[in-house]
């Protein structure tokens, strides 16, 4: 296994990859979450845990009016589910694919066909077994921490905690009595804000995770707001790009195989400003997409942004809305959809929380030109946000096998389902 303590350094694309130091910094430690209760109370002397949301929120009206959102503290009824205010275009259909699903995060499907459910904020990996019809949702790993990131790469699955990586072989064959998951890489930073993983697995065969900033907006460590990647036995850490805040879904074009993340901006600069980013990695190992200096690509950070201009930094595929918390993505690879989806990117928007008219809390097609850059983007799955309140939050989507999307949502525990054409042919 590498460490982070160890003092060499790796060449990536013609650069030099960055190292961890092995003892994290004091305002990296790991702080128990607080509530936004707590973090608003007039009687509160004490100051915000470092990276609270809360930071930098301006003193007035409006704005103490909005605090992060928190689900349920159960998965909602099935029968209590919000699938008749959602909509899709003419020839698509929702429905339901599993409930009870606590805190329902990233989702993968195995080889098997299981399809696999993490969470951020609880403890669990949840799998979801078809049998004939009736699915079962049972739990394969417990005890974990932020277990957010999650992949399956020829039977194993892949877990990213909060400050370690860990695998479980041959995952579908054990389902029923599954082993403690083996850590593979645990030189992590402990940061709670931002500190929860995305994970993917490369063309290349390597892991693929980011580190986010450990704050809202701050100059972050040399191992902050990184993309970086791993091999698959937890060797050979490297820099893959830099400049990001946090990325809650990556996703590679099946076509240049380049990859593509979400990244959300930093807040309490507007309710406008700066939208959330869709970027590609063009320059593994040399992009910086600009975190602290410059956000949205164009807009100068009113701190950081001094002596730097926004020309000195990868400009972003397209800007996906303001505060929208852009989280899961896809590249469309079925064949169930219409052709004008194929090879076309799917974006789970999970929907804003600092601005006082809400906005995501829906799913958008982004359709890209022929070299890669942006064409346009359009609503697809819409309904999420009634009235200007949550009736669930889509947190990431994934193409099943026959070409159908599976769309999670945490904040009411469950997997929905989006198919398209006759019932015969969405349910093949």
């Amino acid at each position: 296994m590498t460490h982070f303590a160890r003092p060499c350094a790796l060449l990536l694309a013609g650069t030099v990859g960055t190292w961890f130091a092995a003892t994290p910094p004091a305002a990296a430690q790991q702080t128990p979450p607080v509530s936004a209760e707590q973090q608003t109370s007039p009687q509160q002397a004490a100051p915000l845990p470092p990276g609270s949301p809360l930071i930098g929120r301006p003193d007035t009206e409006g704005a103490k009016r909005l605090a992060p959102i928190a689900p349920p503290p159960l998965p909602a009824a099935a029968d209590k589910l919000p699938l008749d205010k959602l909509k899709a275009p003419k020839g698509f259909t929702i429905e339901l694919y599993a409930s009870g699903v606590d805190n329902a995060r990233t989702l993968r499907q195995g080889d098997k066909g299981t399809v696999f459910v993490s969470s951020r904020l609880k403890d669990k990996i949840h799998a979801i077994v078809d049998k004939g019809g009736t699915r079962e949702v049972k739990v394969v790993a417990s005890g974990l921490y932020r277990p957010n990131g999650i992949v399956l790469h020829k039977g194993t699955l892949y877990i990213a905690e909060l400050s370690q990586i860990s695998k479980i072989d041959n995952i579908e064959d054990k389902l029923d009595n599954p082993p403690k998951p083996t850590v593979i890489f645990s030189d992590l930073p402990k940061d709670e804000a931002h500190g929860w993983k995305f994970l993917t697995v490369g063309p290349d065969e390597k892991l693929y995770f980011q580190v986010g900033a450990p704050c809202n907006i701050c100059m972050p460590s040399e191992r902050h707001a990184k993309i970086y990647r791993l091999n698959l036995d937890g060797s050979g850490l490297e820099v893959v790009a830099s400049g990001i805040r946090q990325i809650v879904g990556m996703d590679w074009h099946p076509v240049s195989k380049q990859l593509y993340f979400t990244e959300n901006q930093r807040d309490w600069l507007s309710e406008d400003i700066p939208e959330d980013k869709l970027n590609r990695v063009t320059q593994p190992g040399k992009d910086n997409f600009g975190f602290p200096y410059c956000h949205q690509g164009n807009i100068p950070d009113q701190e950081f942004g001094w002596g730097h201009s926004c020309n000195e930094f990868t400009k972003p595929v397209a800007l996906l809305g303001p505060h929208a918390a852009a989280l899961g993505m896809r590249f469309y690879t079925g064949t169930m959809f219409p052709a004008a989806y194929r090879n076309q990117i799917i974006v789970a928007r999970h929907g804003s929380w600092n601005r006082s008219t809400k906005v995501g809390g829906d799913l958008v097609l982004v359709k890209l030109k022929p070299d890669g850059s942006f064409r346009s983007m359009e609503p697809f799955v819409t309904g999420f946000i009634q009235n200007n309140n949550y009736v669930g939050r889509p947190a990431d989507v994934m193409v099943m096998k026959d070409g159908s999307l599976l769309v999670s949502d945490d904040y009411n525990g469950a997997v929905y389902r989006v198919s398209y054409g006759s019932p015969r042919t969405a349910r093949r």
